[in-house]
């Protein structure tokens, strides 16, 4: 926290989050973040749900997690899933979780789509 404001140093939690999870996970997460920031320059840092989260303008664009034998990226809702019949083998949950792997990485292609969809979505008062 900051001695300021009480609020959570962001990347101080971003940081011990990964730290706490299996190296091969932190670093998936890690790319995916810097892929997602590539594609969304704006977005910063936060802890939310328990989870790291980039918002822009204060709202959340993605969450991100490490699970036991996935990583998780959040939302992604059924109409994406549909739009992408690449991701036909990916896991994913009721509650708009996309799980991928090391063995089963991401699409570059198809998380710049998600950022895509989901600035249009915070632009549009919809996230």
């Amino acid at each position: 926290m900051t001695a300021a404001t009480g609020e959570v140093d962001a990347a101080a939690a971003l940081e011990t989050y990964l730290a706490a999870q299996p190296a091969a996970h932190a670093e998936l997460l890690r790319v995916l973040r810097a892929r997602v920031l590539a594609a969304a320059p704006g977005a910063t840092d936060a802890m939310s749900y328990g989870m790291p989260a980039l918002k822009v303008e204060g709202k959340a664009l993605i969450w991100f997690a490490s699970w036991a034998r996935h990583c998780s990226l959040y939302p992604v809702g059924p109409g994406f899933l549909a739009a992408h019949p690449e991701l036909a083998g990916y896991g994913h949950s009721d509650k708009g979780a996309l799980h991928f792997s090391e063995r089963q990485p991401l699409p570059d292609r198809v998380l710049d789509d998600l950022v895509r969809d989901r600035l249009r979505e915070l632009a549009a008062g919809r996230g």
